[in-house]
């Protein structure tokens, strides 16, 4: 064969094993603010390839009331496909300092036509805490994603209705659970169940501290011990890895009892870790509630 005659006809073979050949999805890292988020994601991107995972809070963060960006988080965010957040003005501590460092890069909030509780200090970000809020979270990140990953649209689409129904099912099994509770209020550690009581018909009395480091004045206290002796039953409830001294002081004037509520803000980061954390958080309202006589 003549060589001007082979050429084209290589060119031709070249061209039939490109247009065979798969063309693979460029890697892409999907970075969560927090620890919820996260749990979250891992159910919204449940096998996704190509995608890896980070949280920009480490763990043991909690809440992101006083979370601030160094510098070794911006370059952990350099080169992300997006950064997921709760939105609600969880991360307003630090997004202002984001847009200005990193303004190309994209955010999924998560918080898109949620009803917010609005509060002294503002609305409060803690709607995790409440099984619909979280399907529609998991929804609202499914959108988010399956935009900027559109070769994996279907599948991301597919994977958050399949949690969202897992979470409309763990709601209805909640409420269920714990509809017939006999005493509904409560006092917490800190200003993070609002939606969690709003979804149980609970009544958060008081809450020792708007932020989990921030610590009570002594007339706080007071007026704590006042409004839960006013109550016929009104348990406190403090929180994992949590020690206060506040809270302690309340118990022993009131001789109330003190049990253990999740705020879901840390985990061993499996996939159903949020809804085993909601039982338990059930399971403990029914101890501190489910037998007590008004």
């Amino acid at each position: 064969m003549k060589r001007s005659a082979f050429i084209p006809l290589l060119l031709a073979l070249c061209l039939v094993l490109t247009l065979s050949c798969p063309v693979l999805a460029e890697p892409a890292t999907v970075v969560c603010s927090f620890y919820p988020i996260r749990v979250f994601a891992e159910n919204v991107l449940k096998d996704v390839p190509d995608v890896t995972l980070q949280t920009l809070a480490p763990a043991g963060t909690g809440c992101l009331h006083d979370f601030q960006l160094l510098p070794g988080d911006l370059r952990a965010l350099d080169g992300a496909k997006c950064l997921v957040i709760n939105g609600a003005g969880m991360e307003d501590q630090f997004l202002p300092l984001l847009r200005k460092e990193m303004s190309a890069l994209p955010l999924v909030d998560c918080s898109a036509g949620i009803a917010l509780i609005e509060e002294e200090h503002g609305p409060n970000p803690h709607i995790w805490l409440n099984a619909l809020n979280a399907r529609q979270m998991a929804l609202n990140m499914g959108e988010g994603l399956a935009a900027l990953l559109p070769e994996h649209a279907e599948r991301i689409r597919a994977n958050a209705a399949a949690y969202a129904d897992r979470l409309t099912a763990l709601h209805d099994e909640l409420a269920a659970q714990l509809g017939g509770l006999p005493c509904r209020d409560i006092v917490t550690f800190h200003e993070a169940y609002p939606y969690f009581a709003e979804e149980f018909g609970l009544r958060v009395v008081a809450s020792v501290t708007v932020e989990p480091d921030e610590a009570p004045s002594p007339r706080m206290i007071a007026e704590t011990v006042e409004l839960v002796r006013a109550c016929a039953v009104c348990p406190l409830f403090s929180e994992p890895g949590v020690s206060s001294d506040a809270l302690q002081v309340i118990a022993s004037e009131t001789k109330q009892p003190v049990y253990e509520l999740s705020p879901i803000t840390d985990g061993d980061g499996s996939a159903d870790d949020y809804e085993r954390a909601m039982r338990k958080n059930a399971d403990t309202l029914l101890e501190a509630l489910g037998t007590a006589e008004k």
